[in-house]
C-alpha cells in the first residue's frame, strides 16, 4: 500500500522510545526515525516532522500505518507529545542520551542508580539534591539544573514554532535570543527574525507570518523584503542598489504591485516618527557609464562609504607627520643602507614604491605573484623601524597575517584583532581612541570589505602613514565593496605603484608563469612543468572523484604533502558533483572517516569528527578572544558527547569552544570555493575546472585561485572549462561610489 492510500487509514497511537534518527530536513523537519516499541523484536521506522524530538525520549505518536514498497511497514506520524519514561532503563537512557547537558552515559547511571524511579522528580523538584550523587560537585549540578528548565521551555517553545513550520536548529535559535518572549516575537513581529537571528532569512520570516496570519500586501512585509533584497545584494558585493533595479527584484519576491512596493520604499526612506532613523537612504551617484542613478543603501553601508571616503581624505591632508625622519632623507645612502641589511637591492618600481609609503600619508602597492611586493614591503617595514618609528602590521585572516609576520621578522595581526572588535562589531580602537603607530601596513588589500577599511582606517592616527598592499586583478572581497579597486580607479587622490617586472627566480615557477599568463588571457602551460599539472577528465562527476584522488592520495604519495595541512582543493563554486559541498563529503571520508573508538557529531547532512579542517561561515563577535570572523580555518581538536561542544584550533593558534547547537556556523574546509580561498596560501592547490560550473569560470576566479598556491598547481577538468575560465573577463562591477566620493565629487549636484 502507499503513502496515499495510508492516508484513508485511521488514526493511531504508538508509544515508544526514540533510539536514532537517521536523516532529518532542517528546512521542512521532515525526519526518518527508528522507535523501540518496548515488545521486543527490531526497531520501528517512523516518518514524519518529529521536529524538537531527540534520540533517547519517549514519545507518544499519534498518526497511521503505512508500508512503503521498499522499506516496508512503517508509522507515519502527523504529531506527537514526549512522555517522560516510566522505567530505570528508559530513564538512564533518557539521560545519557545527550539531551540534557553535563549528563552523559557515565553520570545518567550514576544518578539513576542512587535515586532509581525518583530520578526526574529529583532533577524537576529537588536539583540540588544531585550532589549526593558521587562525583557531581555544585558546578556540575548548576548546570544540569539550568539545561534541565531550559529543555523544558524550548520544547514549549517548539511546540508552538512546529504548527508553523520552523526547524528545530532555528527554533533553539530564536529561544536563545528571544527567551521567554519567542512565542509573542514571532507572532506579532515575524518580520523582525530575519534581521535579530542569524540564519533566519526574509523567506522563512515570511513563511513563519503567513501562517501566523499577516496579509500578502502587508506593508511591514513589504518593507521588509525591500530591505531582504538590498540585503542580498550586499551579499553579492554591492553597497547599493540602483533604485529601478530594487524595485524591480522586490516585485519579482514579493509577488506584489510595482506602486505598493514604490509607496513602501519611499515610507522606509522618510525618518520613522518615534526614532527618526531611516530604514533606506536614497542618494544620486554616478552610474556604470557616468549617467546619474538614484542609489538606495542600507543605513550601515552608506554610513560606512561616506566615512571610509571622508577619513581617506583626512589622513592625506593632515598637516602633521609621524614619519618626519623621511622628507629629506638622503634616499641614495638609505637604500645603500637598506641592500647591505636585505643583500638585495630593489628595482626602480620598488624603490618608488618604497619612498611613497615612506612620504605619503596613505599609498596602494599592487602586482602580481612574483613582482617583488613582498621584498618591497620588507624593505619599507626595515626603513621605518630603522628610524625607530612604531610599526604595526595586519591582513585579512590569520594565514596572511602569519605570513606577513615571517616576512617582515616583526609582529602582525588579523584587522579584527588589532582594532579589538567587540559583540556588536564595535571595534576598541576608532578615531577617538586611535592607534598607536606610525606606519600602517595591511596586506592582502583587495579583501577588504567596506565595512571593515572603514573601522581601519577610523582608527588611524593623524600624521600616521597607511599602507595597502595587495593583487587588484584577484577576486574582489567577500563582503560588499571593492576598496582596493576603488582607491586605485581613475581621479582617486590616493597614490599607487604597480609593480609589472617578474623577477628572474619567479620567472622559473610555472605557478607565476602561469598565473600571469591566465591574467592576460593567455592558456596556462600545463605540459613539462614541475609545478603546475593538468589531469584531464570531460565528465564532471568523475572530476570530482579523480580530484579527491589526486588531493588525498596522489599527491601526497608523489610530493610527501600532508593532505589536511599542506593540500587544500579550491571549488568554483559550492553545489554539484566537483563542488565544494560534494567535495567536501568524499575529502573527509578518505582523510578523516570514521573509527569506532571515537567520538562524532552528526548535524543537519554533516558529520563532525576530531582532526577534521573546518572553517567558520559567519562573523561572530561573542566567541574567541576578539571575536571568530567568516573564513577563519582551523581543525576540531576535541569532541565532548557529554558537554556537548567541540574545540577547534584556529589558523591564529586560539582553541575555541563550539556548543553543537551552534555547529551551523562551521562547515568543513578540505575543499573551500574560490571566493572563500582569499588571503590564505597553501604549499599546494587542486582546483577542479569542469563544464559543471561554466557560470562561475571567469579569468579573475581562476588567477585568484591559481595564486593562492606556493609550490604546486593541479587542474582537473577540461581543456574547453579552461579555456572558457581563461577567456572570460569578468561582467559588471560592483555597485559601490566609494571612487565618486574620493575624487571628491561627494558633494556635487548631478
Amino acid at each position: 500500500m502507499t503513502d496515499q492510500a495510508a492516508g484513508a487509514r485511521p488514526m493511531a497511537v504508538l508509544e515508544g522510545v526514540l533510539e536514532r534518527i537517521t536523516y532529518a530536513n532542517e528546512e521542512t523537519g521532515y525526519t526518518v526515525a527508528r522507535v523501540d516499541t518496548g515488545r521486543g523484536g527490531d526497531l520501528l521506522t517512523v516518518v514524519g516532522s518529529l521536529l524538537g524530538a531527540q534520540a533517547g525520549e519517549s514519545l507518544r505518536l499519534e498518526g497511521r500505518w503505512s508500508s512503503h514498497p521498499q522499506y516496508g511497514k512503517q508509522f507515519v506520524a502527523e504529531n506527537y507529545t514526549t512522555v517522560l519514561p516510566a522505567t530505570i532503563q528508559g530513564i538512564r537512557r533518557y539521560l545519557g542520551s545527550g539531551l540534557v547537558k553535563g549528563i552523559g552515559p557515565v553520570f545518567a547511571d550514576r544518578i539513576t542508580q542512587h535515586f532509581g524511579l525518583d530520578t526526574l522528580d529529583i532533577i524537576e523538584q529537588e536539583p540540588k539534591r544531585l550532589i549526593e550523587v558521587p562525583g557531581l560537585g555544585p558546578k556540575r549540578t548548576k548546570k544540569i539544573a539550568d539545561a534541565w528548565e531550559e529543555q523544558k521551555a524550548i520544547k514549549e517553545v517548539m511546540v508552538f514554532l512546529q504548527s508553523v513550520g520552523v526547524s528545530t536548529s532555528i527554533a533553539v535559535r530564536i529561544y536563545k535570543k528571544y527567551g521567554d518572549a519567542s512565542i509573542g516575537v514571532v507572532k506579532n513581529q515575524p518580520y523582525r527574525l530575519a534581521a535579530d537571528v542569524w540564519g533566519i532569512g526574509f523567506l522563512t520570516a515570511d513563511r513563519i507570518a503567513q501562517s501566523v496570519g499577516i496579509p500578502h500586501d502587508s506593508p511591514e512585509r513589504v518593507k521588509a523584503g525591500l530591505q531582504y533584497a538590498l540585503s542580498q545584494s550586499t551579499d553579492q558585493g554591492h553597497c547599493f542598489l540602483p533604485e529601478e533595479r530594487l524595485i524591480a527584484d522586490a516585485v519579482k519576491l514579493l509577488q506584489v504591485d510595482t506602486g505598493l512596493v514604490i509607496e513602501c520604499l519611499a515610507e522606509l526612506a522618510e525618518p520613522d516618527e518615534d526614532s527618526g532613523e531611516v530604514g533606506v537612504v536614497r542618494e544620486q551617484v554616478p552610474g556604470e557609464h557616468g549617467e546619474p542613478v538614484t542609489a538606495v543603501y542600507l543605513v550601515p553601508f552608506h554610513r560606512a562609504e561616506l566615512s571610509l571616503s571622508a577619513q581617506l581624505l583626512r589622513l592625506l591632508r593632515t598637516e602633521g607627520d609621524r614619519l618626519p625622519a623621511f622628507r629629506d632623507v638622503a634616499w641614495d645612502k638609505a637604500l645603500a643602507w637598506l641592500a647591505g641589511r636585505t643583500g638585495a637591492t630593489l628595482a626602480p618600481e620598488q624603490e618608488e614604491a618604497v619612498r611613497l609609503a615612506l612620504t605619503e600619508k596613505v599609498a596602494v602597492l599592487t602586482g602580481g605573484p612574483g613582482c617583488g611586493k613582498s621584498f618591497t614591503v620588507r624593505s619599507v617595514v626595515e626603513l621605518a623601524r630603522a628610524k625607530k618609528a612604531k610599526v604595526v602590521l595586519a591582513a585579512p585572516t590569520g594565514r596572511a597575517a602569519k605570513r606577513l609576520a615571517e616576512l617582515t621578522g616583526a609582529e602582525a595581526s588579523t584587522v579584527h584583532r588589532l582594532l579589538e572588535l567587540k559583540p556588536g562589531g564595535d571595534a576598541a580602537y576608532d578615531k577617538d581612541r586611535p592607534l598607536d603607530a606610525d606606519l600602517v601596513v595591511v596586506d592582502e588589500a583587495s579583501m577588504l570589505d567596506l565595512l571593515l577599511a572603514n573601522k581601519l582606517v577610523k582608527a588611524v592616527p593623524p600624521g600616521a602613514h597607511l599602507l595597502f598592499v595587495g593583487d587588484v586583478d584577484q577576486l574582489p572581497s567577500v563582503g560588499a565593496g571593492e576598496v582596493l579597486r576603488d582607491m586605485l580607479s581613475d581621479g582617486s587622490p590616493v597614490p599607487a605603484v604597480r609593480l609589472t617586472r617578474i623577477f628572474r627566480q619567479a620567472q622559473e615557477s610555472g605557478v607565476v608563469t602561469n598565473a600571469h599568463r591566465i591574467n592576460s588571457g593567455t592558456p596556462p602551460l600545463t605540459q613539462g612543468l614541475k609545478d603546475f599539472f593538468l589531469f584531464v577528465e570531460e565528465d564532471t562527476e568523475e572530476a570530482g572523484r579523480l580530484t579527491v584522488d589526486v588531493a588525498a592520495r596522489r599527491i601526497p604519495a608523489r610530493f610527501g604533502l600532508d593532505p589536511r595541512r599542506d593540500v587544500q582543493v579550491l571549488a568554483p563554486m559550492h553545489r554539484g558533483p566537483a563542488g565544494a559541498g560534494n567535495l567536501n563529503a568524499l575529502l573527509q571520508q578518505a582523510v578523516t572517516p570514521a573509527r569506532p573508538e571515537l567520538p562524532e557529531k552528526r548535524f543537519g547532512g554533516r558529520v563532525f569528527r576530531v582532526g577534521d579542517k573546518v572553517t567558520q561561515i559567519r562573523n561572530n563577535y561573542e566567541k574567541g578572544a576578539n571575536g571568530v570572523f567568516n573564513g577563519t580555518v582551523g581543525v576540531v581538536t576535541a569532541l565532548d558527547t557529554d558537554e556537548q561542544k567541540l574545540t577547534v584550533l584556529t589558523d591564529e593558534d586560539e582553541p575555541v569552544e563550539y556548543e553543537f547547537d551552534e555547529l551551523d556556523e562551521l562547515a568543513h574546509a578540505y575543499a573551500v570555493t574560490i571566493h572563500r580561498s582569499q588571503g590564505s596560501e597553501y604549499p599546494c592547490v587542486v582546483i577542479p575546472v569542469t563544464m559543471g560550473a561554466w557560470m562561475m569560470l571567469q579569468r579573475n576566479l581562476l588567477y585568484t585561485a591559481v595564486t593562492r598556491a606556493k609550490k604546486l598547481v593541479v587542474l582537473v577538468g577540461s581543456r574547453k572549462a579552461l579555456a572558457q575560465a581563461v577567456r572570460t573577463v569578468s561582467a559588471g562591477r560592483r555597485c559601490t561610489a566609494l571612487d565618486f566620493r574620493l575624487a571628491g565629487a561627494t558633494r556635487q549636484k548631478i
